[in-house]
């Protein structure tokens, strides 16, 4: 009887999904065009339209006369020079390796905090606190951006030895 049931059931199915015309087709899935290809790189009335409403916005690639080219050689003997001007170069040498090292180290570590499942997103929760603690503490008001804007002069100074 369930065998009775179950084919009937199947015949009204594939009953149902036959095309009305004569055509003989064997899948079940309606029937679609095939896409133009040429059609994809035409562009549309709209982003023309766009275009042109905002000129503004719209970003020219030229050449021009003022633009600087940097020659190889210059710019090797001036590091160079610069290097031939040092005068503790194993400390340079010591700093550069050991920032490549941190950098690396880093790597590493933002990787494997990666990999574990949850603390990405705790990560990035983190990370939107403090920048909505940033924002607040100095950029919100007028007296904290100046207090960011001294505390910046004042680390430039600081880095730059004119302090």
């Amino acid at each position: 009887m369930a065998a009775t049931v179950s084919s009937s059931s199947m015949a009204a199915t594939t009953a149902f999904l036959r095309p009305a015309s004569g055509t003989t087709r064997r899948s079940a899935l309606p029937y679609l065009p095939p896409r133009s290809s040429y059609q994809s790189f035409r562009p549309s009335i709209k982003h023309v339209a766009e275009a042109r409403r905002f000129p503004l916005l719209q970003i020219k690639a030229s050449s021009s006369e003022e633009s600087s080219t940097v020659d190889a050689g210059e710019l090797f003997t001036d590091l160079k020079a610069k290097w031939d001007a040092l005068e503790n170069k194993s400390t340079v040498v010591l700093y550069g390796g050991g920032a490549i090292v941190a950098v690396w180290l880093s790597s590493i570590v933002v990787g494997a905090i990666n990999s574990v499942p949850v603390l990405p997103k705790l990560m990035e929760l983190v990370g939107l606190g403090y920048t909505g603690w940033f924002v607040y503490r100095y950029l919100l008001f007028k007296s904290s951006r100046k207090e960011l804007a001294t505390d910046i002069e004042a680390l430039k100074k600081k880095i730059a030895g004119t302090e």
